[in-house]
């Protein structure tokens, strides 16, 4: 406890008074049980949900102490063997959430970004997906696009999540049949739906920040779509189609991994989306390998057999089979 006092010392004012009401993860989910309650219809993850959206607001918490400080970046292998940048605060929120996961649910797998993965969790109907950090590089960059996202899915189908942006203080949250939700600056809750674009030429594209691949370019010179919304992480990118401020969202590489969509999902099924990989195929958690092999399409659910079909040609095009 002396640790978490010591780091909300550090923290800017509204860090401060965010600390202040999430002294500890068990005290807080009872004290504020029943407000959350008026808010999210009742359903079979109701501890779940409240769990993990203080979780998520703590996490993020830690992840603003690092922010707004210097601090090192340094390089880590992945399970792929894939190198990638990686900071302190990435591995203190990653030690934070799964620890607590595991108190509140020992039964539970884990399988989470910084953590060491084990056969256990395949052993596991319910596993919790973990990304302490969903867009570290924006992170580094200061451009405040990235999120904590914390996932649970049910014999492989993801059935709760919370996605939270510390800069900008907006969590998205959802349980199967209990609708999305979204919390924006200590404002009340509301219910989140997607559009009913199905035109391309209406619709709102939420691409990356980074380069962008040359295929890519030409999905969007093939679509055309109107307009398009460069954001980083999975999380904030697939909350904008939920919030109706985009449309779509397309991954075409196989480097996202099951903690990046799994919390995602749910939230914009709940809100009426979709999410697929690019052949149309469900997303399935918990595998021996974490990766989303077949890339990821997020839509508005109107859309999404539209995109489906269109993408067939450029899939051939490219050379590109499901694996």
């Amino acid at each position: 406890m002396s640790l978490w006092l010591t780091l909300r010392d550090d923290y800017t004012r509204r860090t401060k008074l965010q600390s202040s009401r999430l002294r500890s993860i068990k005290s807080d989910v009872l004290a504020c049980s029943q407000s959350i309650k008026k808010r999210v219809a009742e359903s079979n993850y109701q501890r779940e949900i409240e769990v993990a959206t203080k979780l998520a607001r703590v996490a993020g918490g830690i992840l603003l102490t690092h922010y707004y400080s210097p601090f090192l970046v340094e390089q880590k292998v992945n399970a792929l063997d894939e190198l990638e940048e990686v900071t302190a605060a990435d591995r203190e929120a990653n030690e934070l959430i799964v620890s607590r996961l595991r108190e509140e649910f020992p039964d539970d797998g884990i399988l989470a970004e910084e953590s060491a993965d084990t056969e256990r969790r395949l052993s596991k109907d319910r596993v919790w997906l973990i990304d302490p950090m969903d867009g570290t590089k924006n992170f580094i960059a200061r451009d405040g696009d990235f999120a904590v996202q914390i996932g649970l899915a049910v014999r492989g189908e993801s059935v709760a999540g919370v996605v939270y942006q510390p800069v900008r203080d907006v969590l998205y949250r959802a349980v199967r049949h209990g609708g999305a939700w979204i919390e924006a600056a200590s404002q009340p809750a509301m219910q989140m739906l997607v559009s009913a674009r199905t035109e391309p030429g209406e619709m709102v594209l939420a691409s990356s920040r980074s380069h962008r691949s040359p295929r890519m370019e030409r999905v969007i010179e093939a679509f055309r779509f109107k307009d398009e919304l460069r954001r980083g992480s999975v999380g904030v990118k697939i909350g904008l189609i939920a919030e109706q401020k985009a449309d779509l969202y397309l991954h075409l590489s196989p480097s996202t991994k099951q903690w990046d969509t799994c919390a995602p999902e749910i939230i914009l099924e709940e809100a009426g989306g979709r999410s697929t990989d690019l052949f149309g195929q469900p997303l399935r958690y918990n595998g021996i390998r974490i990766d989303n092999r077949n890339g990821i399409v997020a839509t508005n659910g109107a859309a999404h057999e539209m995109v489906i079909e269109n993408l067939k040609p450029l899939l051939k095009e490219f050379g590109r089979e499901p694996v």
